[in-house]
């Protein structure tokens, strides 16, 4: 299937690794030009060679910049032109697992600006553009927690519940256009940083068997029961960034495994 994204310009904000860099893997396999984000040359480089590597002739640009900040977002708008991008997926996201009485106003705040405000920033600035050509595409990648709040992580979930909200308010402006905002909302994912955070959640187990046991206690109605991988997040994505997707818009859609009971 032709997804009809050769040529099309696409930043992915937080992408020199994890499920970003699966996105931008996916997008470049269907021909798009991926911006690579991150806060340092070297990763954002190395991530440009497994891209290239992995898809041979891929276009790919660096963007190194700190989109968790007013300052690297102005910093990264500054370089690129408002009507010369096609795709933004507002994939930026930290998590840390904390105690709802420990967790201070400063860790609330610091998820709330890189989780939330960074996507704010930038879909501001290039939604308009793409308002103004009556086609273009913005994804927040936010998270089944926001729908299905993490025990462990009361501040993450609520990023992530505001992801969604903001997504649902900012299709409202797309009404009448061939611009569609949309919430992909994934379950755990077997990227680097998770797969390890589940690791030593038990660390007398092999990471295999510890992904199991946090899959089968932790998250029990999962139907799959197992870690999603990082490529079929990037290919759901590929296909809702592409046209064949026209018709999907302001919606919160679930990359879960079944993992949320629910028929909506």
């Amino acid at each position: 299937m032709d997804l009809g994204l050769a040529g099309k310009k696409a930043l992915i904000s937080g992408s020199s690794g994890g499920i970003g860099e699966a996105i931008a893997v996916s997008l470049a396999r269907e021909g798009a030009e991926v911006i690579i984000n991150g806060r340092s040359r070297e990763s954002v480089e190395a991530a440009i060679a497994r891209l290239q590597a992995a898809v041979p002739g891929a276009i790919a640009r660096p963007l190194v910049a700190d989109l968790g900040s007013a300052a690297g977002c102005e910093a990264a708008i500054s370089s690129l032109p408002a009507d010369g991008l096609d795709i933004l997926v507002n994939n930026l996201g930290i998590y840390e697992p904390v105690d709802f009485f420990d967790a201070t106003d400063a860790q609330w705040q610091r998820l709330i600006e890189v989780n939330v405000m960074s996507g704010v920033r930038l879909a501001r600035h290039f939604l308009k553009g793409m308002l103004a050509r009556g086609t273009g595409r913005v994804i927040f990648m936010a998270s089944e927690s926001g729908i299905n709040p993490a025990p462990e992580m009361a501040h993450y979930s609520a990023t992530k519940t505001m992801q969604i909200s903001v997504s649902r308010n900012l299709a409202e402006l797309t009404k009448g256009t061939d611009v569609t905002v949309n919430a992909v909302l994934p379950g755990p994912v077997n990227t680097d940083g998770v797969g390890t955070f589940i690791a030593n959640l038990f660390p007398e187990l092999s990471r295999d068997e510890a992904h199991r046991k946090f899959m089968r206690e932790n998250r029990p109605t999962s139907l799959i029961q197992r870690l999603t991988r990082p490529e079929e997040i990037g290919d759901f994505v590929c296909f809702i960034a592409s046209d064949r997707a026209s018709a999907v818009n302001g919606a919160a859609l679930k990359v879960d495994g079944g993992m949320i009971r629910s028929v909506f």
